[in-house]
């Protein structure tokens, strides 16, 4: 890997996601050798890729260059790579570019779609944890439409309108009011031709309520929201199976459709070698202890999605959201430090500073601490969050530009189709990167 040999400690983060990044951040101009590795070259933001995922935004927006970021920093070195084995043992990590040695080895690889063992709906249906996977989303959303219009089948001109999605939660909500306000803004449109009410948008949850974790009103509100927008909420119905064409149900309601999006859940992205023992059946995520510490190891940490820190507030583990990634990436860099010049370490203690989803135009729900709040202050509260979370102020002034953009035009300008995804037949896809 040409990382050189230096006096300092060698500490390994694999994964530049929130939690890689806050791990980074925090030993910058330390006395140890900071290596990066992530099979991308950039540090995606995650809450904003149903966006792009319905040509509100442009990858671009939400991406930033990991290099770019430590451009400045002695002692970092970031590497295109993805970590394929990990040897206890031997203090090693086994790459697609070779072995590294650590002192310190922090894994961040963050989480992935669970299918639950359903492997026809691991094939048939898309996901969006990545960009490439929102930008065929995009691709595959706009190409129905086109195919839409060229079918004189009315049967397949709605299976091709046809919308699902399966799981009430953030991703799920924030989807479906997307592509509601598609429905209602440029669709019409750009499809005169179309008959746009043939257009369905069903969002599955298999419990009865959506968004939960939050209140009961936030979860209300956001299904009154969406009801309102035009969505079909169906809760207490669990998907059993889809076959690139009919999806089945537990009830007696099913669905044809060419589309299915599967948020229905995630689990840790762990790797091999850390021992079986030391992760969660089916979660997929590390055990550790207070510290991020994986279990049976004194230098291997886990942090965010990737971790389980059981508690009696968090019996399985810590909310797999950005908050807590970033606060124990922050705490991790300081214990790390306080290793090195043999200080207590100090114990996790997770600061919770809300949850928030929104639905659509002037329409958002905000749980905080101290306060619940939804409507057009919460929508804007949302904003204004997710703005300042993202890196770097190009991103942070494109992606306002684009917003004040869109909500005067009421209108989404990136609905291109740049990487085309198709269907050949029910039975395989054409790239499908998934």
């Amino acid at each position: 890997m040409n990382i050189p040999q230096t006096s300092f400690p060698r500490v390994v983060i694999v994964g530049g996601g929130f939690a890689g990044l806050a791990v980074a951040r925090g030993l910058e101009n330390k006395d140890v050798q900071v290596v990066l590795l992530d099979k991308h070259n950039y540090h995606t933001f995650q809450p904003l890729l149903y966006q792009v995922a319905t040509g509100g935004l442009e990858p671009d927006s939400i991406a930033f260059p990991l290099r770019k970021r430590f451009n400045d920093i002695e002692n970092f070195y970031f590497r295109l790579a993805e970590v394929t084995r990990i040897v206890k043992e031997e203090n090693e990590i086994e790459t697609t570019i070779g072995t590294l040695q650590y002192d310190y080895l922090v894994l961040a690889t963050g989480s992935t779609t669970n299918f639950f063992g359903n492997k026809n709906i691991e094939k048939f249906t898309m996901e969006m944890k990545s960009i490439p996977q929102s930008l065929n989303i995009r691709s595959l959303i706009l190409e129905n439409f086109e195919e839409a219009l060229l079918t004189s089948d009315l049967e397949e001109r709605k299976k091709l309108m046809n919308f699902v999605i399966v799981g009430g939660g953030p991703t799920g909500v924030e989807l479906a009011g997307a592509l509601a306000e598609m429905k209602k803004g440029f669709l019409p449109k750009d499809y005169p031709d179309l008959d746009i009410r043939l257009m369905k948008i069903n969002l599955i949850q298999s419990s009865g309520c959506l968004l939960k974790g939050m209140s009961e009103k936030a979860s209300q509100k956001a299904e009154d929201f969406l009801v309102k927008l035009g969505v079909d909420v169906w809760k207490n119905l669990r998907v059993l199976d889809y076959d690139g064409d009919l999806v089945k149900t537990n009830g007696e309601d099913h669905f044809r459709a060419t589309t299915v999006i599967w948020a229905a859940g995630v689990k840790g992205e762990a790797i091999e070698g850390a021992g079986t023992e030391c992760i969660v059946e089916r979660a997929g995520r590390y055990k550790v202890d207070t510290f991020n510490r994986v279990v049976n190891s004194d230098n291997i940490f886990a942090v965010g999605d990737v971790a389980s820190m059981n508690s009696e507030a968090y019996p399985y583990g810590h909310p797999m959201m950005a908050q807590p990634a970033i606060q124990q990436g922050n705490l991790l860099a300081k214990n790390i430090v306080n290793l090195l010049n043999d200080k207590k370490l100090i114990p996790f203690v997770y600061d919770d500073k809300g949850s928030m989803a929104t639905i659509g135009r002037n329409k958002a729900v905000v749980d905080l601490p101290k306060w619940k709040f939804q409507g057009v202050f919460a929508w804007f509260v949302w904003m204004f969050v997710h703005l300042f979370s993202l890196i770097g102020f190009r991103n942070k002034a494109v992606v306002f530009l684009n917003w004040v953009y869109n909500y005067i035009r009421f209108d989404r300008e990136t609905r291109l189709i740049i990487r085309p995804f198709k269907k050949r037949n029910k039975y395989s896809f054409e790239n499908s990167e998934k």
